[in-house]
């Protein structure tokens, strides 16, 4: 048992399921057992790992488990095992394995403060060529706290298995096709191109949200004239007119944001005759690539993605790859997608353009149950071009898609839950044009939206909350908690603490939740320096940092066989869990789990620091394991929040 060890939990482990195994094999030779399942109990009482397998060898030898455990237990040979100290039955059946603190807090402590910043970041014996495609937002307006949740999470997906040993590639997917660009291109046309006030994103948001507004309320405007015209004041003439009420709501309030942009719009859009006509000749030009539309869509969207960047410095979120969604019409990759599946068999028409038949598809190759989809479920087909001839986002995802299978063995698209179909429909269309085995590395990745309380978000409207916002907000409040804790600090570190403060919270916010869960974002969860949240844990790992900045050094030999208790042991074997609970999180996507982990260490360290003194132990060995302890767990805790791309302070 060599230090330092990579994973100390896994060695007890080990111990525990060899001696488990030899000793059931050696009692019951003719019961055939392929698993030995260990499991931590809920308390330290019950060991550290326990077994419940009597109960499932009882009922082939129809003898109560209690009975078998005993039986297990006397043949058990321990001769050889360094870190279980004892076993024990309990309960109705259960065999409980203790750990030897002294041999195993040696281990966990002295290996910690060895592998320092690699602790816990168990590397993989098969790396993988990963690419995470997360964020790949609209660049018609900034970042707004739902669009943000998808790049934490996307960053949090890319530390974790970069840590793991893959060959880890984090890429922006910019959405530059479709209508969301050109009607900010039309709109940024209309105001001749000028040079954006403000921050470029959320300028260019206001754009796009007037424009919609107002072509929005002619057409409407426009349908309710025609509907008069013909006597028409049934339901629908009354959604119209409601409709209309709204939008006339919005423009009031885009009006207010800039009066000037607001009525220059007006304006020249009243000018022309069929806005929507504009518009899609505009995504068709695009598409085409003629060069003024191009020159045009180019710089407008550079213009917003140049915004994007300056948010996610502040959160320390970027990418290896920027990839141009156009790229992939103009190089042909997307006619080629459609060609090839047009020789599939499985084309066929819906309301006059082309489309998939992708349920069909999926029935006959046996891709329902590959995706884990009912058989009875019926998907609807998957439309691959507009009357007009354009393409569809789906389409040119297609061609995307099979990009970057060629340049990794796995891709994991970060997208919201809303888009499963989406996501399913090109899973089966890449299954048609590679291989089932191919497809099933193209994983989908959802999560659900952010709900701040009395607020609905619509880009359209221009009524969300920006990211930058958020941030701004958080940074103002964590101010105001450093000056009322740390009064004397100076000021130029309160910025940096609160900076750092602040984004670790929000960043925490977004991630601690699983995936799959909408968060309900409030300032007392986001901001709580008592618990489950990254002040709290921050505050720990400074509080250790404090402690540690007091010692003058070793004096005495650190006697672990002192650390007896029991929050001790709880937190020796908490540390001794980070590269478990590391593997697990990379292996199985769990963006949430390393969140949890670091809070509930968080919270025994503070419960350590609150009842046992450490400076001031009763004999210097004891103080020097106990500063081993803190050392381990404050190597813990910086790793754990490297993974969440928070920030570990030494001071708050």
């Amino acid at each position: 048992m060599g230090l330092p060890c990579t994973n100390p939990f896994e060695v007890f482990r080990t111990e525990c399921e060899e001696s488990l195994k030899d000793s059931v094999e050696k009692t019951f030779p003719k019961i055939i057992v392929s698993q030995f399942p260990l499991e931590m109990p809920p308390s330290l009482e019950f060991g550290d790992l326990s077994t419940s397998i009597c109960f499932e060898l009882a009922k082939h030898l129809k003898s109560p488990p209690k009975d078998l455990a005993e039986s297990v237990l006397e043949a058990l040979d321990l001769s050889g095992k360094q870190l279980i100290k004892a076993v024990k039955v309990a309960g109705g059946g259960y065999i409980n394995f203790y750990a030897d603190y002294t041999q195993f807090s040696s281990l966990v402590i002295e290996s910690a403060m060895a592998l320092d910043i690699s602790y816990g970041y168990v590397k993989t014996d098969s790396p993988l060529r990963i690419i995470v495609e997360h964020t790949s937002v609209n660049p018609a307006g900034p970042i707004h706290i739902g669009t943000a949740r998808n790049s934490i999470i996307g960053d949090t997906l890319y530390r974790l298995l970069d840590a793991r040993g893959h060959r880890t590639k984090a890429h922006f997917y910019v959405d530059d096709v479709g209508r969301q660009i050109a009607v900010v291109v039309y709109g940024y046309g209309l105001l001749n191109n000028p040079q954006p006030t403000g921050k470029i994103d959320h300028w260019i948001g206001l754009v796009y949200a007037v424009t919609s507004c107002i072509i929005e309320i002619q057409s409407l405007k426009e349908k309710l004239r025609v509907m008069r015209e013909n006597d028409d004041f049934g339901e629908e003439a009354n959604k119209t007119q409601a409709d209309l009420d709204d939008w006339v709501t919005v423009a009031d309030e885009l009006r207010g944001r800039d009066e000037k942009l607001f009525d220059s719009l007006m304006e020249r859009i009243r000018l022309d005759k069929d806005p929507d006509k504009i518009i899609a000749g505009i995504i068709s030009a695009y598409e085409r690539k003629e060069s003024k539309t191009t020159e045009l869509v180019r710089r407008v969207v550079k213009l917003c993605l140049e915004g994007f960047r300056e948010s996610y410095k502040i959160v320390g979120i970027d990418w290896n790859s920027w990839d141009w969604e156009s790229d992939f019409v103009w190089d042909g990759s997307v006619s080629k997608a459609v060609r090839l599946l047009e020789r599939t068999h499985y084309i066929t028409q819906v309301e006059g353009v082309i489309a998939v038949d992708v349920d069909s598809a999926a029935r006959d190759k046996g891709f329902k149950k590959l995706f884990g989809v009912s058989e009875e479920h019926e998907i609807p087909p998957l439309i691959l071009m507009r009357s007009d001839g354009t393409t569809l986002y789906s389409t040119r995802d297609i061609a995307y898609s099979l990009w970057k299978l060629g340049q990794a063995d796995r891709v994991i698209n970060v997208i919201g839950v809303e888009q499963s179909l989406a996501q399913l429909q090109l899973r089966i269309a890449v299954a048609l044009l590679t291989s089932p085995e191919k497809a099933k590395n193209l994983i989908h990745y959802p999560y659900e939206l952010v709900k701040l309380p009395g607020y609905r978000m619509s880009k359209r409207r221009g009524r969300y909350v920006t990211f930058d916002e958020i941030l701004k907000e958080a940074i103002k409040r964590a101010r105001e908690e450093v000056d009322k804790r740390s009064p004397d600090l100076q000021d130029a570190s309160k910025k940096i603490i609160s900076e750092a403060v602040g984004v670790g919270a929000v960043k925490y916010a977004l991630i601690n939740v699983g995936a799959v869960k909408q968060v309900i974002f409030t300032w007392d969860k986001v901001l709580n320096f008592e618990t489950n949240s990254a002040p709290f844990i921050q505050y720990a790992h400074a509080r250790a940092c404090s402690i540690l900045r007091k010692t003058e050094g070793k004096t005495e030999k650190p006697d672990y066989s002192l650390l007896k208790e029991p929050i001790e042991q709880e937190l020796v074997m908490k540390v001794a869990a980070f590269p478990e609970v590391f593997v697990e999180a990379a292996d199985k996507l769990n963006s949430n789990s390393v969140s949890e982990f670091s809070n509930e260490l968080a919270a025994k360290f503070n419960s350590f620091y609150a009842s046992l003194p450490v400076l001031q132990a009763e004999e210097p060995s004891l103080r020097e394991a106990r500063l081993g302890l803190v050392k381990a767990v404050k190597v813990t805790l910086r790793n754990a929040l490297n993974l969440l791309g928070i920030e570990a302070l030494e001071k708050m």
